[in-house]
């Protein structure tokens, strides 16, 4: 019961959350964007919240997670986007495929697991310079790389088992 009113009360602050999010996103369509994920995220996490403490201020809270951990995001792929070297072969048609299933598979990895594989293989560092830069111990960075890596192995095998059909190819 109180469960409902608590979600039933999260209209109240749409108003606030909006002002809040265009002040760190500085733009109308990614406030949006900011205000719906906060509010996906109170929802289904409103089982945490305490009631009798003030909602506003965990909603608020909620929405400066979600902003910094988009911005984080956003951080690391510009950052690779930057970095990525000139290819060393020319692109084919299944290489392309492959890469965009790599980049794929990437996105759906938690941010922690993300962050340790990119700094790995895109700027070529040392575990333990890895570690201090995500502020880390090493043994939680390195249990960060494995997991990655086989999810990004399991991934990757699951989509090499989507067999693609040649249209107007010679066989």
């Amino acid at each position: 019961m109180a469960r409902q009113s608590t979600i039933e009360t999260l209209h109240e602050h749409v108003v606030s959350l909006r002002r809040f999010a265009l002040v760190l996103t500085r733009n109308r369509d990614d406030a949006e964007d900011l205000v719906q994920e906060t509010l996906t995220r109170a929802i289904a996490a409103i089982d945490s919240y305490q009631s009798g403490t003030d909602l506003r201020a965990w909603l608020f809270r909620i929405m400066n997670n979600v902003h910094i951990s988009a911005a984080r995001k956003r951080q690391v792929r510009d950052a690779a986007g930057a970095t990525l070297p000139d290819p060393v072969a020319e692109a084919t048609q299944s290489l392309r495929v492959e890469v965009r299933q790599v980049l794929a598979a990437l996105d759906e990895l938690p941010d922690s697991q993300r962050e340790a594989i990119l700094l790995m293989a895109l700027e070529d560092m040392k575990y333990k310079d890895a570690a201090e830069i995500l502020n880390v111990p090493l043994g939680t960075f390195m249990s960060r790389i494995a997991r990655g890596r086989e999810a990004l192995r399991r991934a990757m095998e699951g989509a090499k088992s989507v067999r693609l059909r040649i249209v107007g190819g010679c066989q």
